[in-house]
Protein backbone atom coordinates (compact mmCIF):
# COMPACT_ATOMS: atom_id res chain seq x y z
CA UNK A 1 0.00 0.00 0.00
CA UNK A 2 3.61 2.24 1.11
CA UNK A 3 4.08 1.94 -2.79
CA UNK A 4 0.22 3.34 -4.20
CA UNK A 5 0.17 7.23 -5.07
CA UNK A 6 -2.63 8.80 -2.88
CA UNK A 7 -3.10 11.39 -5.74
CA UNK A 8 -3.60 8.51 -8.41
CA UNK A 9 -5.59 6.77 -6.05
CA UNK A 10 -7.89 9.94 -5.58
CA UNK A 11 -8.55 10.62 -9.06
CA UNK A 12 -9.21 7.24 -9.72
CA UNK A 13 -11.62 7.55 -7.04
CA UNK A 14 -13.74 10.33 -8.24
CA UNK A 15 -13.45 9.21 -11.52
CA UNK A 16 -15.25 5.95 -10.50
CA UNK A 17 -18.06 7.52 -8.45
CA UNK A 18 -18.60 10.02 -11.56
CA UNK A 19 -18.59 7.36 -14.06
CA UNK A 20 -21.04 5.63 -12.29
CA UNK A 21 -23.39 8.61 -11.86
CA UNK A 22 -23.04 9.99 -14.89
CA UNK A 23 -24.99 7.02 -16.48
CA UNK A 24 -28.14 7.67 -14.81
CA UNK A 25 -28.74 11.48 -15.40
CA UNK A 26 -27.44 10.97 -19.14
CA UNK A 27 -30.65 8.89 -19.74
CA UNK A 28 -32.96 10.60 -16.99
CA UNK A 29 -32.28 14.30 -18.64
CA UNK A 30 -33.95 13.32 -22.16
CA UNK A 31 -36.03 10.78 -21.17
CA UNK A 32 -38.14 12.67 -18.73
CA UNK A 33 -38.83 15.16 -21.92
CA UNK A 34 -39.73 11.12 -23.95
CA UNK A 35 -42.44 10.72 -21.47
CA UNK A 36 -43.81 14.29 -22.34
CA UNK A 37 -43.98 13.97 -25.57
CA UNK A 38 -45.76 9.90 -24.71
CA UNK A 39 -48.39 12.08 -22.70
CA UNK A 40 -49.07 14.67 -24.72
CA UNK A 41 -49.55 11.89 -27.82
CA UNK A 42 -51.62 9.92 -25.27
CA UNK A 43 -53.96 12.95 -24.73
CA UNK A 44 -54.27 13.80 -28.31
CA UNK A 45 -55.33 10.43 -30.04
CA UNK A 46 -56.44 8.65 -27.06
CA UNK A 47 -54.72 5.52 -28.23
CA UNK A 48 -53.67 3.18 -25.37
CA UNK A 49 -50.49 2.57 -27.11
CA UNK A 50 -49.03 6.05 -25.49
CA UNK A 51 -50.29 5.32 -22.54
CA UNK A 52 -48.89 2.44 -22.24
CA UNK A 53 -45.34 3.08 -23.47
CA UNK A 54 -45.67 6.34 -20.66
CA UNK A 55 -46.43 3.93 -17.97
CA UNK A 56 -43.41 1.49 -18.84
CA UNK A 57 -41.17 3.88 -19.18
CA UNK A 58 -42.02 5.66 -16.43
CA UNK A 59 -41.01 3.30 -14.20
CA UNK A 60 -37.73 3.13 -16.00
CA UNK A 61 -37.63 6.82 -15.34
CA UNK A 62 -38.15 6.56 -11.66
CA UNK A 63 -35.69 3.85 -11.31
CA UNK A 64 -33.02 5.55 -13.39
CA UNK A 65 -33.61 9.29 -11.37
CA UNK A 66 -32.87 7.04 -7.72
CA UNK A 67 -30.13 5.69 -9.00
CA UNK A 68 -28.20 9.08 -10.11
CA UNK A 69 -29.68 10.84 -7.07
CA UNK A 70 -28.11 8.05 -4.67
CA UNK A 71 -24.66 7.88 -6.53
CA UNK A 72 -24.42 11.98 -7.02
CA UNK A 73 -25.10 11.92 -2.94
CA UNK A 74 -21.98 9.78 -2.27
CA UNK A 75 -19.62 11.63 -5.46
CA UNK A 76 -20.28 15.16 -3.61
CA UNK A 77 -18.75 13.26 -0.26
CA UNK A 78 -15.45 13.44 -1.85
CA UNK A 79 -15.31 17.30 -2.27
CA UNK A 80 -14.64 17.31 1.44
CA UNK A 81 -12.85 13.88 1.63
CA UNK A 82 -10.46 13.67 -1.31
CA UNK A 83 -10.27 17.15 -2.80
CA UNK A 84 -10.66 20.03 0.47
CA UNK A 85 -8.23 21.98 -1.17
CA UNK A 86 -10.51 22.28 -4.39
CA UNK A 87 -13.44 23.43 -1.83
CA UNK A 88 -10.98 25.60 -0.15
CA UNK A 89 -9.49 27.97 -3.02
CA UNK A 90 -13.05 27.72 -4.94
CA UNK A 91 -15.65 27.68 -2.51
CA UNK A 92 -17.42 30.79 -3.42
CA UNK A 93 -18.18 29.49 -6.62
CA UNK A 94 -18.61 26.06 -6.32
CA UNK A 95 -20.57 26.36 -3.51
CA UNK A 96 -23.13 28.40 -4.93
CA UNK A 97 -24.00 26.78 -8.69
CA UNK A 98 -24.51 23.38 -6.87
CA UNK A 99 -26.52 25.23 -4.46
CA UNK A 100 -28.30 26.63 -7.27
CA UNK A 101 -28.66 23.51 -8.66
CA UNK A 102 -30.21 21.90 -5.61
CA UNK A 103 -32.62 25.20 -4.92
CA UNK A 104 -33.79 24.99 -8.28
CA UNK A 105 -33.62 21.95 -9.82
CA UNK A 106 -33.85 18.66 -7.09
CA UNK A 107 -36.60 20.75 -5.64
CA UNK A 108 -38.43 21.59 -8.62
CA UNK A 109 -38.14 17.68 -9.39
CA UNK A 110 -38.61 15.78 -6.15
CA UNK A 111 -42.01 18.37 -5.59
CA UNK A 112 -43.54 17.01 -8.87
CA UNK A 113 -42.27 13.59 -9.27
CA UNK A 114 -44.71 12.18 -7.09
CA UNK A 115 -47.38 13.90 -9.07
CA UNK A 116 -46.17 12.24 -12.05
CA UNK A 117 -45.45 8.51 -10.68
CA UNK A 118 -48.64 8.75 -8.75
CA UNK A 119 -51.17 10.84 -10.12
CA UNK A 120 -52.80 9.30 -13.30
CA UNK A 121 -56.23 9.29 -12.63
CA UNK A 122 -56.06 11.32 -9.38
CA UNK A 123 -55.55 14.64 -10.92
CA UNK A 124 -56.39 16.05 -14.48
CA UNK A 125 -55.18 15.42 -17.63
CA UNK A 126 -53.31 18.92 -17.77
CA UNK A 127 -51.94 18.83 -14.42
CA UNK A 128 -50.67 15.56 -14.78
CA UNK A 129 -49.11 16.85 -18.39
CA UNK A 130 -48.07 19.87 -16.10
CA UNK A 131 -46.27 17.81 -13.43
CA UNK A 132 -44.36 15.78 -16.07
CA UNK A 133 -43.49 19.08 -18.26
CA UNK A 134 -42.02 20.28 -14.46
CA UNK A 135 -39.96 17.16 -13.77
CA UNK A 136 -38.63 17.30 -17.47
CA UNK A 137 -37.47 21.34 -16.76
CA UNK A 138 -35.74 19.90 -13.51
CA UNK A 139 -33.78 17.33 -15.31
CA UNK A 140 -32.37 19.98 -18.01
CA UNK A 141 -32.00 22.71 -15.18
CA UNK A 142 -30.05 20.17 -12.98
CA UNK A 143 -27.46 19.54 -15.81
CA UNK A 144 -27.47 23.17 -16.50
CA UNK A 145 -25.99 24.13 -13.01
CA UNK A 146 -23.50 21.27 -12.83
CA UNK A 147 -22.13 21.99 -16.53
CA UNK A 148 -21.61 25.63 -15.49
CA UNK A 149 -19.71 24.85 -12.66
CA UNK A 150 -17.87 22.10 -14.72
CA UNK A 151 -17.33 24.50 -17.85
CA UNK A 152 -16.11 26.79 -15.32
CA UNK A 153 -13.20 24.58 -14.24
CA UNK A 154 -12.22 23.79 -18.24
CA UNK A 155 -12.36 27.67 -19.02
CA UNK A 156 -12.62 29.65 -16.04
CA UNK A 157 -14.36 33.35 -16.29
CA UNK A 158 -15.23 36.29 -14.50
CA UNK A 159 -13.45 35.34 -11.21
CA UNK A 160 -10.66 37.37 -8.99
CA UNK A 161 -8.10 36.11 -6.35
CA UNK A 162 -7.73 37.36 -3.45
CA UNK A 163 -5.63 35.90 -0.62
CA UNK A 164 -5.41 32.77 -2.35
CA UNK A 165 -9.11 32.02 -2.77
CA UNK A 166 -11.38 32.33 -5.56
CA UNK A 167 -14.41 35.00 -6.02
CA UNK A 168 -17.26 36.24 -8.44
CA UNK A 169 -16.65 39.44 -10.12
CA UNK A 170 -19.53 38.73 -12.40
CA UNK A 171 -21.80 35.71 -12.33
CA UNK A 172 -22.95 35.69 -15.82
CA UNK A 173 -18.95 35.45 -17.21
CA UNK A 174 -19.11 32.55 -14.40
CA UNK A 175 -22.08 30.66 -16.15
CA UNK A 176 -21.65 31.54 -19.04
CA UNK A 177 -18.01 31.03 -19.59
CA UNK A 178 -16.44 30.50 -23.11
CA UNK A 179 -16.82 26.57 -23.12
CA UNK A 180 -20.50 26.49 -21.62
CA UNK A 181 -22.70 26.44 -24.65
CA UNK A 182 -20.43 24.03 -26.27
CA UNK A 183 -20.43 21.37 -23.55
CA UNK A 184 -24.27 22.28 -22.50
CA UNK A 185 -25.41 21.48 -25.58
CA UNK A 186 -23.63 18.31 -26.45
CA UNK A 187 -24.40 16.98 -23.36
CA UNK A 188 -28.09 17.11 -23.87
CA UNK A 189 -27.68 15.94 -27.12
CA UNK A 190 -25.52 12.92 -25.76
CA UNK A 191 -28.24 12.39 -23.30
CA UNK A 192 -30.88 12.41 -26.27
CA UNK A 193 -29.65 9.93 -28.26
CA UNK A 194 -28.52 8.10 -25.05
CA UNK A 195 -32.44 7.76 -24.13
CA UNK A 196 -33.43 7.02 -27.78
CA UNK A 197 -31.12 4.43 -28.37
CA UNK A 198 -32.71 2.91 -25.01
CA UNK A 199 -35.94 3.22 -25.90
CA UNK A 200 -35.54 1.50 -29.50
CA UNK A 201 -32.72 -1.18 -28.45
CA UNK A 202 -35.36 -2.20 -25.35
CA UNK A 203 -38.28 -2.05 -27.66
CA UNK A 204 -35.99 -3.84 -29.95
CA UNK A 205 -35.38 -6.61 -27.57
CA UNK A 206 -39.21 -7.12 -26.70
CA UNK A 207 -39.97 -7.75 -30.41
CA UNK A 208 -37.13 -10.26 -30.57
CA UNK A 209 -37.86 -12.14 -27.14
CA UNK A 210 -42.13 -12.07 -28.44
CA UNK A 211 -43.02 -9.40 -25.73
CA UNK A 212 -43.85 -6.71 -27.81
CA UNK A 213 -47.51 -5.18 -27.18
CA UNK A 214 -49.15 -1.84 -28.59
CA UNK A 215 -46.51 0.49 -27.40
CA UNK A 216 -43.03 -1.53 -28.32
CA UNK A 217 -44.02 0.16 -31.81
CA UNK A 218 -44.74 3.46 -30.86
CA UNK A 219 -41.54 3.36 -28.51
CA UNK A 220 -39.63 2.29 -31.23
CA UNK A 221 -40.64 4.77 -34.21
CA UNK A 222 -40.10 7.02 -31.25
CA UNK A 223 -36.75 6.35 -30.14
CA UNK A 224 -35.40 6.02 -33.61
CA UNK A 225 -36.81 9.17 -35.54
CA UNK A 226 -35.50 11.04 -32.55
CA UNK A 227 -31.91 9.58 -32.82
CA UNK A 228 -31.42 10.65 -36.40
CA UNK A 229 -32.58 13.63 -35.63
CA UNK A 230 -30.04 14.22 -33.29
CA UNK A 231 -27.03 12.77 -34.08
CA UNK A 232 -26.30 15.01 -36.88
CA UNK A 233 -26.78 17.37 -34.74
CA UNK A 234 -24.38 16.30 -32.40
CA UNK A 235 -21.81 16.00 -35.22
CA UNK A 236 -21.99 19.56 -36.19
CA UNK A 237 -22.03 21.18 -32.06
CA UNK A 238 -18.89 18.43 -31.93
CA UNK A 239 -17.19 20.59 -34.57
CA UNK A 240 -18.01 23.77 -32.91
CA UNK A 241 -17.19 22.49 -29.77
CA UNK A 242 -14.08 21.30 -31.28
CA UNK A 243 -12.77 24.83 -32.58
CA UNK A 244 -13.55 26.49 -29.34
CA UNK A 245 -11.30 23.77 -27.36
CA UNK A 246 -8.70 24.66 -29.86
CA UNK A 247 -8.86 28.19 -29.07
CA UNK A 248 -8.90 27.83 -25.28
CA UNK A 249 -7.34 24.51 -24.83
CA UNK A 250 -4.83 23.46 -27.53
CA UNK A 251 -2.58 21.33 -25.77
CA UNK A 252 -5.96 19.15 -25.53
CA UNK A 253 -6.76 19.03 -28.93
CA UNK A 254 -3.09 18.07 -29.85
CA UNK A 255 -3.53 15.12 -27.72
CA UNK A 256 -6.77 14.22 -29.57
CA UNK A 257 -5.04 14.28 -32.96
CA UNK A 258 -1.55 12.92 -31.39
CA UNK A 259 -0.10 15.73 -32.46
CA UNK A 260 3.65 16.25 -31.12
CA UNK A 261 5.06 19.15 -33.20
CA UNK A 262 3.30 22.29 -34.39
CA UNK A 263 2.93 21.22 -37.82
CA UNK A 264 0.25 22.96 -40.47
CA UNK A 265 -1.89 20.57 -42.98
CA UNK A 266 -1.82 17.83 -40.28
CA UNK A 267 -4.04 14.82 -41.26
CA UNK A 268 -6.26 13.31 -39.35
CA UNK A 269 -5.19 10.21 -37.82
CA UNK A 270 -7.14 7.15 -37.96
CA UNK A 271 -4.67 4.75 -36.44
CA UNK A 272 -1.68 5.18 -34.35
CA UNK A 273 0.06 4.31 -31.08
CA UNK A 274 1.19 7.32 -29.72
CA UNK A 275 4.15 6.92 -27.18
CA UNK A 276 5.06 9.40 -25.01
CA UNK A 277 8.41 7.79 -23.98
CA UNK A 278 9.78 8.73 -27.69
CA UNK A 279 6.92 11.57 -28.37
CA UNK A 280 6.23 10.25 -31.47
CA UNK A 281 3.43 8.11 -33.10
CA UNK A 282 3.95 4.37 -33.97
CA UNK A 283 2.08 2.62 -36.98
CA UNK A 284 0.22 5.58 -38.15
CA UNK A 285 -2.77 5.98 -40.58
CA UNK A 286 -4.03 8.94 -41.52
CA UNK A 287 -5.39 11.19 -44.36
CA UNK A 288 -3.18 13.42 -45.13
CA UNK A 289 -4.72 17.34 -44.17
CA UNK A 290 -7.92 16.43 -43.14
CA UNK A 291 -7.47 17.01 -39.07
CA UNK A 292 -6.15 20.84 -40.12
CA UNK A 293 -9.39 21.08 -42.53
CA UNK A 294 -11.82 19.81 -39.33
CA UNK A 295 -10.10 21.64 -36.64
CA UNK A 296 -9.38 25.10 -38.65
CA UNK A 297 -11.52 24.42 -41.73
CA UNK A 298 -8.51 25.46 -43.67
CA UNK A 299 -6.16 22.42 -44.99
CA UNK A 300 -2.97 24.62 -44.33
CA UNK A 301 -4.21 25.72 -40.84
CA UNK A 302 -1.84 25.26 -37.73
CA UNK A 303 -1.94 23.06 -35.16
CA UNK A 304 -0.30 23.29 -31.99
CA UNK A 305 2.26 20.52 -31.06
CA UNK A 306 2.30 19.14 -27.30
CA UNK A 307 5.86 19.96 -27.42
CA UNK A 308 4.64 23.45 -26.92
CA UNK A 309 3.52 22.53 -23.40
CA UNK A 310 5.81 20.64 -22.28
CA UNK A 311 5.06 19.21 -18.43
CA UNK A 312 1.91 21.00 -19.20
CA UNK A 313 -0.16 19.24 -21.58
CA UNK A 314 -2.72 15.86 -20.43
CA UNK A 315 -1.72 12.19 -21.32
CA UNK A 316 -1.98 11.20 -24.73
CA UNK A 317 -3.02 7.70 -25.05
CA UNK A 318 -6.55 7.99 -22.91
CA UNK A 319 -7.37 11.08 -25.23
CA UNK A 320 -6.15 9.02 -28.43
CA UNK A 321 -8.26 6.54 -27.86
CA UNK A 322 -11.31 8.29 -25.94
CA UNK A 323 -12.13 10.16 -28.68
CA UNK A 324 -11.96 7.77 -31.36
CA UNK A 325 -14.58 5.49 -29.25
CA UNK A 326 -16.49 8.35 -29.58
CA UNK A 327 -16.89 9.11 -32.86
CA UNK A 328 -17.11 5.45 -33.62
CA UNK A 329 -20.05 5.13 -31.80
CA UNK A 330 -21.44 8.09 -33.09
CA UNK A 331 -20.84 6.73 -36.33
CA UNK A 332 -22.62 3.86 -35.73
CA UNK A 333 -25.52 5.88 -34.50
CA UNK A 334 -26.19 7.53 -37.45
CA UNK A 335 -25.92 3.99 -39.53
CA UNK A 336 -28.63 2.28 -37.19
CA UNK A 337 -30.59 5.18 -36.87
CA UNK A 338 -30.83 6.10 -40.53
CA UNK A 339 -31.07 2.37 -41.58
CA UNK A 340 -33.74 2.10 -38.72
CA UNK A 341 -36.09 5.13 -40.18
CA UNK A 342 -35.42 3.53 -43.59
CA UNK A 343 -36.57 0.11 -42.73
CA UNK A 344 -39.18 1.25 -41.05
CA UNK A 345 -41.37 3.59 -43.55
CA UNK A 346 -40.61 0.37 -46.05
CA UNK A 347 -41.57 -1.94 -43.54
CA UNK A 348 -44.72 -0.07 -41.96
CA UNK A 349 -44.63 -1.92 -38.72
CA UNK A 350 -41.99 -1.95 -35.77
CA UNK A 351 -42.45 -5.89 -35.64
CA UNK A 352 -41.98 -6.12 -39.22
CA UNK A 353 -38.50 -4.55 -39.67
CA UNK A 354 -35.61 -7.45 -40.56
CA UNK A 355 -34.16 -9.30 -37.37
CA UNK A 356 -30.61 -8.31 -38.44
CA UNK A 357 -31.45 -4.58 -37.97
CA UNK A 358 -33.74 -5.20 -34.80
CA UNK A 359 -30.14 -7.45 -32.85
CA UNK A 360 -28.69 -4.39 -33.76
CA UNK A 361 -30.71 -2.20 -31.79
CA UNK A 362 -30.85 -4.33 -28.87
CA UNK A 363 -27.64 -4.77 -28.75
CA UNK A 364 -27.09 -0.32 -29.45
CA UNK A 365 -29.16 -0.47 -26.25
CA UNK A 366 -26.63 1.28 -24.01
CA UNK A 367 -24.33 2.45 -26.74
CA UNK A 368 -25.06 6.29 -25.59
CA UNK A 369 -23.13 5.06 -22.13
CA UNK A 370 -20.27 3.84 -23.87
CA UNK A 371 -19.92 7.31 -26.30
CA UNK A 372 -20.53 9.34 -23.26
CA UNK A 373 -18.05 7.99 -21.12
CA UNK A 374 -15.61 8.28 -23.66
CA UNK A 375 -16.60 11.44 -24.21
CA UNK A 376 -16.72 12.34 -20.66
CA UNK A 377 -13.02 11.20 -20.09
CA UNK A 378 -11.95 13.06 -23.13
CA UNK A 379 -13.14 16.10 -21.65
CA UNK A 380 -11.88 15.96 -17.77
CA UNK A 381 -8.48 13.56 -18.55
CA UNK A 382 -7.60 16.62 -20.84
CA UNK A 383 -8.19 19.07 -18.44
CA UNK A 384 -4.98 17.62 -16.45
CA UNK A 385 -2.53 18.27 -15.34
CA UNK A 386 -5.16 21.22 -14.20
CA UNK A 387 -8.01 20.79 -11.62
CA UNK A 388 -9.09 24.44 -12.70
CA UNK A 389 -7.32 25.07 -15.89
CA UNK A 390 -4.01 27.29 -16.21
CA UNK A 391 -5.22 28.28 -12.52
CA UNK A 392 -5.14 25.46 -10.10
CA UNK A 393 -3.02 21.39 -10.35
CA UNK A 394 -4.65 18.90 -9.34
CA UNK A 395 -1.64 17.91 -7.18
CA UNK A 396 -1.90 20.53 -5.44
CA UNK A 397 -5.31 20.32 -4.29
CA UNK A 398 -5.35 16.85 -3.23
CA UNK A 399 -6.34 15.79 0.36
CA UNK A 400 -4.36 13.82 3.13
CA UNK A 401 -5.72 11.15 2.99
CA UNK A 402 -3.47 8.10 2.76
CA UNK A 403 -3.64 5.70 -0.18
CA UNK A 404 -4.36 2.67 2.26
CA UNK A 405 -7.66 4.24 2.99
CA UNK A 406 -8.07 5.25 -0.44
CA UNK A 407 -7.51 2.00 -2.09
CA UNK A 408 -9.47 0.34 0.54
CA UNK A 409 -12.82 2.65 -0.42
CA UNK A 410 -12.17 2.70 -3.81
CA UNK A 411 -12.20 -1.17 -4.13
CA UNK A 412 -15.41 -1.15 -2.19
CA UNK A 413 -16.69 1.66 -4.43
CA UNK A 414 -15.78 -0.17 -7.48
CA UNK A 415 -17.68 -4.00 -5.86
CA UNK A 416 -20.66 -2.06 -4.85
CA UNK A 417 -21.02 -0.06 -8.09
CA UNK A 418 -20.85 -3.60 -10.45
CA UNK A 419 -23.18 -5.10 -8.61
CA UNK A 420 -25.33 -2.16 -8.84
CA UNK A 421 -25.03 -1.49 -11.92
CA UNK A 422 -25.81 -5.28 -13.22
CA UNK A 423 -29.14 -5.20 -10.97
CA UNK A 424 -29.89 -1.91 -12.97
CA UNK A 425 -29.57 -3.26 -16.20
CA UNK A 426 -31.62 -6.79 -15.56
CA UNK A 427 -34.18 -5.06 -13.79
CA UNK A 428 -34.53 -2.96 -16.89
CA UNK A 429 -35.07 -5.75 -19.13
CA UNK A 430 -37.06 -7.66 -16.70
CA UNK A 431 -39.31 -4.87 -16.72
CA UNK A 432 -39.60 -4.64 -20.26
CA UNK A 433 -40.21 -8.29 -20.79
CA UNK A 434 -43.08 -8.26 -17.63
CA UNK A 435 -44.93 -5.13 -19.65
CA UNK A 436 -44.89 -7.11 -22.98
CA UNK A 437 -46.36 -10.38 -21.03
CA UNK A 438 -48.88 -8.41 -19.04
CA UNK A 439 -50.23 -6.80 -23.05
CA UNK A 440 -50.16 -10.65 -23.92
CA UNK A 441 -51.90 -11.87 -21.45
CA UNK A 442 -54.75 -9.18 -21.53
CA UNK A 443 -54.90 -9.60 -25.38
Amino acid sequence: MDALDPLLLARLQFAANISFHILFPTISIALCWALLFFRWRWIRSRDTAWLEAYRLWTKVFALTFAMGVVSGITMSFQFGTNWPGYMQRVGNIAGPLLGYEVLTAFFLEATFLGVMLFGHDRVSERLHLAATALVALGTTASAFWILALNSWMQTPAGFYVEGGQYHVASWLEVIFNPSFPYRFGHMLLASGLTAAFLIAGLSAWQILRGRASAATGVALRTGLFAAALLIPLQILLGDLHGLNTLKHQPQKIAAIEGVWQTERGAPLLLFALPDEKTRSNHFEIGIPKLASLILTHDMAGEIRGLSEFEGRHPPVAPLFWGFRIMVGVGVLMLFASWAGVWALRRAGRAEALPRPLLRLLAAMSFSGWVATLAGWYVTEIGRQPWLVFGELLTADLVGPAPAATIAISLTAYLITYALLLAAYVSVLFYMAGKAGQAAGDAA
